[in-house]
């Protein structure tokens, strides 16, 4: 089998109302997906989708003719383009979808695991005032969740732990809260300076006394011994998900700076780096649960690898509505993904990672 194109398309749905994310100072009036297909000889064509694939045309010649099969080749030259240009792994989460599709199985499979279903967290990120997160919790306990993450924004700190306080007198022990600070990464153009550890230090004392199931990103990605030590204050630290390289992710494993590893199998290091370090961490008692705040189909890719390594406890399910929900998130899947009444998702068992588009393209 050998790959004789590779087509990029660009999706757009617009948002009314927009939705205003707790990391971005914008309202976004309009969502765009990037859809790759990776179209072979023998008539398989596998997609992938997550980061924008800006600039890939010039790089594509590096995969035509080559045999899709050979993931480690090809996930070796997406590690040296993350370096001279982009992110572009929906390329391999593609390709492992042409690979399921050619020998009948799932994903889950090719990447060593079964079929499963899996607990599931619900992501929130919409801005809200401190009633109005309560209320939403309660409103996603009824439908199943057993947890949910709140964005903080660093600069209006009391806000957010406001928030997670209400949310916690709302639902007493009933569900798990999950903090991210979203320092690890920022927003094009935001210069505004990080939280020091001295402020983190205290936020993580706080939201301790809150039992906060985990604190995420609470430090830029290069402070791994600011991590490290916050380990120490009896709240479990999370991190990794925006990993550039699998160095970065290798410095905290070496420094047991993170409790929780969340790389993003399509924005990150891909599916088959991925799959590494969480056989890694997992050996040493930690958790591996990735990023998934793409679209439906980065977040199929990431279900299966998190299935196949015998990831959790809970994996990321992107879901805030009004503002957020499966059909905005998806709009380009025939069936947005929906969690169970019980707050579970199952792996798809149909070949490939189980994509079914809207206008039928596969």
């Amino acid at each position: 089998m050998k790959i004789t194109r590779i087509r990029i398309e660009r999706r757009t749905l617009e948002l009314d109302p927009p939705f205003h994310a707790a990391w971005d100072p914008d309202p976004r009036r309009s969502f765009e997906a990037t859809l790759v297909f990776v179209e072979t000889d023998e008539g398989v064509t596998g997609v992938g989708s997550g980061d924008t694939m800006d600039g890939f045309e010039r790089y594509e010649h590096l995969f035509l003719g080559q045999d899709p099969l050979e993931i480690d080749r090809h996930a070796a030259i997406l590690e040296m383009l993350s370096f001279h240009a982009g992110r572009y792994w929906p390329l391999e989460a593609a390709l492992w979808d042409v690979a399921g599709k050619a020998e009948g199985k799932p994903v889950v499979e090719l990447l060593g695991g079964v079929p499963t279903v899996l607990l599931v967290y619900a992501s929130t990120g919409d801005r809200r005032s401190a009633d109005e997160r309560a209320e939403s919790s309660l409103a996603l306990r009824e439908e199943g969740f057993k947890a949910l993450k709140i964005r903080i924004d660093r600069t209006q700190v009391d806000d957010g732990v406001a928030a997670v306080t209400a949310v916690r007198d709302a639902v007493g022990d009933s569900m798990e809260i999950m903090v991210d600070l979203n320092q690890g990464w920022r927003m094009p153009g935001d210069l505004s300076p990080a939280l020091d550890r001295d402020a983190v230090r205290a936020i993580a004392d706080r939201l301790r006394d809150l039992d906060v199931f985990w604190l995420e990103e609470p430090l830029p990605r290069e402070d791994v011994g600011g991590y490290a030590a916050l380990r120490g204050l009896g709240i479990r630290v999370a991190g990794g998900e925006m990993a550039r390289t699998t160095a970065e992710l290798e410095a905290f494993e070496a420094a047991d700076a993170l409790d929780v590893y969340q790389p993003d199998a399509v924005l990150a290091v891909g599916l088959l780096r991925a799959r590494a370090l969480a056989l890694r961490v997992l050996e040493r008692g930690r958790w591996f649960t990735p990023h998934t705040w793409t679209n439906g189909i980065g977040l199929l890719a990431n279900l299966h690898l998190t299935a196949a390594v015998g990831g959790g406890p809970y994996i990321e399910f992107p879901y805030d509505p009004p503002g957020w929900t499966p059909e905005r998130r998806d709009f380009m899947l025939a069936e947005p993904i929906r969690v169970d009444a019980d707050g579970c998702l199952t792996v798809p068992n149909r070949p490939g990672l189980g994509i079914e588009l809207a206008d039928a393209s596969l």
